[in-house]
């Protein structure tokens, strides 16, 4: 970030009587993070988010996990993704679009974002197992739905194929990483400007 900049940060608190939730993010960080849901798969893609963004998170989480992880998984997306939005601000100056590629043995997984403030999740990602470790493979989708919602984020998840469906969720992740990491990156091109013909996103 170059001196004089506005940093681009944000803390959010959210409790309810299913969670308690403190989420802060560094969108000009070096993906440095400290992550605690109580749910340890969890954990584990929140911590690749950050580290293939390259965005700093950190969360610490408590959820009502003697029911399921629902909530926990649900209201974590919402708070990181209330982070983002407040983070980015008016949007002024970044590159709004961001797409990623990204392999993992047998799985290749597409993820493609406009960070427009218009909140759509297109989710194409299948699993065949219903659980990952103890977590439900249905809430990823959950996650990612939340996550979009709150961020305004336009985002499409694409599993084009694999087998592992560890891996597909951890493409997945990753692709979210790598195509945020350059949706909010600011362009030295185009610093001063919203990037849309309206002005304003």
């Amino acid at each position: 970030m170059s001196a004089g900049a506005v940093a681009r940060t944000a803390t959010v608190s959210r409790k309810t009587k299913e969670t308690e939730i403190e989420a802060s993010i560094n969108l000009d960080g070096t993906g440095t993070y400290d992550v605690s849901t109580g749910i340890g798969f969890l954990d584990h893609m929140l911590e690749q988010l950050s580290k293939h963004s390259l965005i700093d998170i950190r969360l610490q989480a408590k959820g009502d996990l003697h029911i399921d992880f629902h909530h926990t998984t649900e209201d974590t997306g919402l708070a990181l993704g209330e982070c983002l939005s407040k983070a980015l601000g008016d949007r002024k100056g970044i590159r709004r679009y961001g797409s990623a590629l990204i392999p993992m043995d047998e799985t290749l997984t597409h993820v493609a974002l406009d960070a427009s403030n218009r909140p759509y999740l297109i989710w194409k990602v299948n699993f065949t197992r219903p659980k990952l470790g103890e977590m439900d493979t249905e809430l990823f989708k959950e996650w990612f739905q939340a996550f979009a919602q709150t961020g305004g984020l336009t985002l499409h998840v694409w599993n084009q194929y694999g087998e592992n469906n560890h891996h597909i969720v951890e493409s997945s992740f990753k692709g979210l990483a790598r195509a945020l990491r350059h949706a909010v990156e600011i362009d030295p091109r185009a610093m001063a400007a919203v990037p849309s013909t309206k002005g304003v996103l």
